[in-house]
């Protein structure tokens, strides 16, 4: 691809500091750039490769400052990392498919297959599924029984789609994902666990990202609820009748108990994990491994294995970190107090 400063700047809304006839061909890390690509710096830890990068442009945001001369042209945006979401899109290098239904798939003869759909070798579709136009469905997956997917969905190689799930339009699902399996869910009777049967369903609203062998329960009854805009990392476990609130992102390797409700524009870190039956609000940040046993009230901050407001906690910890110290000099004390009796 090729593109010019100028043409690129009125995309982004910028402001050109240098040569707006610069042409662009690649989009690549801002230490590890040559000549015709664009870099990008957001994070102030790489500030210094400013001086250094053979980039022919960077994006940085208007309160960039820099105090030596540079030779190479700024391209000034006001959000650099929605401006890097733009331009990784126009750089994209699209997978060429040929869109077409395998012969080596097997589609219940039952299930409503609407137009321009792909479907990849070996993968199976179930009765009464409905899979609406423009979906791409990749190898090696399993549709379920009364399986909907809406348009323009991706669902990525080895997917398995359980029985009765509902995927929004605009979904991308990543390779090994499992959406819809049995929550865990058992009786106590004695010594012995009676399984309760799940009967519910998953449902992801639209725009909704699944990372690769993340995993969705399915409700015991009911729905487990993915809503809009929603990105889930890789690896992550989301339990049984869980809902989650609109454009929450969850890093990887955290697990979620069953029936917790999490809110809106909630961003939650790698490794955590949160227990069942609670409620987090919206706009939450979640710091990575921390453990969250209560309900969180909107637009908190937390971190800690038994989680509470993050300023409290990082305080805490270097308290913690000083203690032997601490604990030392009140012996020594106790010692001298003692000595003068």
């Amino acid at each position: 691809m090729e593109i010019t400063i100028k043409k690129l700047a009125s995309l982004l809304n910028g402001k050109i500091i240098g040569n707006e006839n610069i042409k662009i061909f690649q989009l690549a890390r801002i230490d590890d750039c040559k000549d015709g690509d664009i870099g990008f710096i957001s994070n102030p830890l790489y500030h210094k490769y400013i001086y250094t990068t053979k980039a022919s442009c960077v994006i940085v945001d208007y309160d960039f400052k820099h105090d030596k001369e540079l030779k190479l042209t700024l391209l000034k945006v006001k959000d650099s990392h929605l401006a890097l979401s733009i331009v990784s899109n126009l750089f994209k290098k699209q997978q060429k498919l040929n869109r077409s239904i395998s012969s080596r798939a097997f589609i219940s003869n039952s299930s409503i297959i609407k137009s321009n759909i792909h479907v990849g070798h070996f993968t199976s579709i179930g009765e009464n599924c409905v899979i609406e136009k423009n979906v791409t469905i990749f190898n090696n997956c399993i549709i379920g029984n009364n399986v909907k997917i809406n348009a323009n969905s991706i669902i990525y190689s080895s997917v398995n789609i359980c029985n009765d799930t509902i995927i929004g339009e605009n979904n991308i699902i990543h390779e090994g994902a499992v959406i819809g399996s049995d929550g865990f869910g058992f009786a106590q009777v004695k010594k012995e666990l009676k399984k309760i049967q799940q009967i519910g369903n998953v449902i992801t609203k639209n725009h909704v990202e699944i990372g690769a062998n993340t995993t969705i329960d399915r409700a015991s009854i009911g729905s487990t609820i993915i809503n809009n805009g929603v990105k889930l990392d890789n690896l992550i476990q989301i339990g049984h009748n869980v809902e989650i609130g609109e454009n929450t992102a969850i890093a990887a390797l955290t697990a979620i108990a069953g029936s917790t409700k999490i809110g809106k524009n909630c961003l939650i870190g790698g490794q955590c994990a949160i227990t069942g039956h609670i409620k987090i609000g919206d706009n939450v940040r979640i710091a990575g491994n921390s453990g969250i046993g209560s309900n969180i009230k909107d637009n908190q901050t937390i971190q800690g294995e038994f989680a509470f407001n993050k300023q409290d906690f990082q305080r805490s910890y270097i308290l913690f970190k000083r203690l032997p110290k601490i604990v030392d000099r009140l012996n020594n004390l106790e010692k001298d107090q003692y000595k003068k009796e």
